[in-house]
């Protein structure tokens, strides 16, 4: 394992991948607490910005051909965190829950083709 190709990737490679790894160390932590509470709610907040931040720079990695539908993956997850907010201020927690579900899903999808050969995580994991 090398951290060499990332930190010879793009600024906003590393961006991406530094919000995608804040994501995911932040999704288990959401997923073992108590839900409801105050730190749940901060913990959350924190998670939807990673997120944010995971989307739309994705749209600044673009391979030769243009986007892929990996990019599908980054819409799907937006939309789903905007109406998983939007459910959890009406109160429709279940539909909050089933909703960033949806958003944790396109991440975790999307991360499983990030250590395909050919690509910089392929690299940084498995050299």
């Amino acid at each position: 394992m090398s951290l060499a190709p990332l930190l010879a990737a793009p600024l906003n490679i590393q961006l991406h991948t530094l919000a995608a790894a804040s994501s995911v160390l932040l999704l288990v932590a959401i997923t073992l607490m108590q839900k409801g509470t105050a730190v749940h709610l901060r913990i959350g907040w924190a998670w939807v910005l990673c997120m944010l931040v995971v989307c739309v720079s994705s749209f600044g990695i673009v391979r030769s051909g243009g986007y892929s539908w990996i990019h599908i993956l980054s819409v799907v997850s937006l939309v789903s965190l905007a109406i998983g907010i939007l459910q959890r201020r009406r109160g429709n927690i279940n539909s909050h829950k089933a909703f960033m579900i949806g958003a944790a899903s396109g991440l975790l999808g999307a991360g499983a083709f990030t250590i395909l050969p050919g690509r910089i995580m392929h690299a940084v994991l498995l050299g």
